[in-house]
């Protein structure tokens, strides 16, 4: 048996995003993503949008993989997949802690956004989808948050900004973050009656249709207009 003598506690890294224009890191507490959130992605997917209220599901926090401007990300291509798929998505940096938040309060929780990617091994998704399992090995899996920098909230949200991805130069993804069926605000608001929600929790708030598989080599480049662009390789 272990004593205090003869074990050393293991150091844990926490993970965090820098944030745009500075030096700072805004550390990560949790991830939260939002599924089926664009009407027409829900219909690539195979679901009625029109019956749907928003529904989660986690990454874990070291899942983000942050990838600082003008530069390109490299992303391991992961085991146990052979259709592995990008969805970008706007994803917002909660500020401070709430629960039961009313929407019209929602937006005063956000202290930034960024743009995400939620990369899916989609055959196992749809493996455990269709046994009526949890979703982590199709979700959750080790660098699956490919994250450009956060920015701050300064004025107006981008809540009608464009959002788009391309892979090796070809548009692949191209909507509104007005096109959500669920707001950000609304998202915010339902999230926080099932978690409480805390400094450093990050909401992926779904993605566009258009959604596709990638391989090792293929260079993907995602943004939401206004905020820092994101360039990875799969390698």
């Amino acid at each position: 048996m272990a004593t205090m003598a003869n074990y050393v506690l293991p150091t844990v890294v926490q993970a965090g995003i820098p944030v745009a224009g500075s030096d700072d890191v805004f550390p990560v507490r949790r991830i939260y993503c939002v599924g089926r959130n664009y009407a027409a992605h829900a219909r690539e997917m195979g679901s009625d949008p029109t019956r749907e209220p928003p529904f989660f599901f986690c990454k874990p926090a070291d899942a983000v993989l942050p990838v600082a401007p003008g530069n390109l990300g490299e992303m391991p291509y992961p085991p146990g997949t052979s259709n592995l798929h990008y969805e970008v998505e706007l994803v917002a940096a909660i500020g401070k802690a709430g629960r039961n938040i009313p929407v019209d309060e929602a937006l005063s929780y956000v202290w930034g956004y960024t743009t995400g990617l939620d990369m899916t091994r989609r055959d196992l998704q749809f493996a455990l989808r269709d046994k009526g399992r949890p979703w982590e090995l199709g979700k959750a899996f080790d660098h699956s948050a490919p994250i450009a920098p956060l920015v701050p909230v300064a004025g107006e949200h981008p809540l009608n900004n464009g959002i788009w991805l391309e892979v090796n130069g070809v548009r692949r993804q191209a909507a509104s973050i007005a096109d959500m069926s669920w707001s950000v605000a609304e998202v915010i608001a339902n999230l926080s009656t099932w978690f409480e929600l805390m400094p450093g929790d990050l909401i992926f708030t779904g993605t566009p249709e258009g959604v596709g598989p990638v391989v090792a080599g293929d260079v993907i480049e995602a943004a939401v207009e206004g905020l820092a662009s994101l360039r990875v390789k799969l390698v």
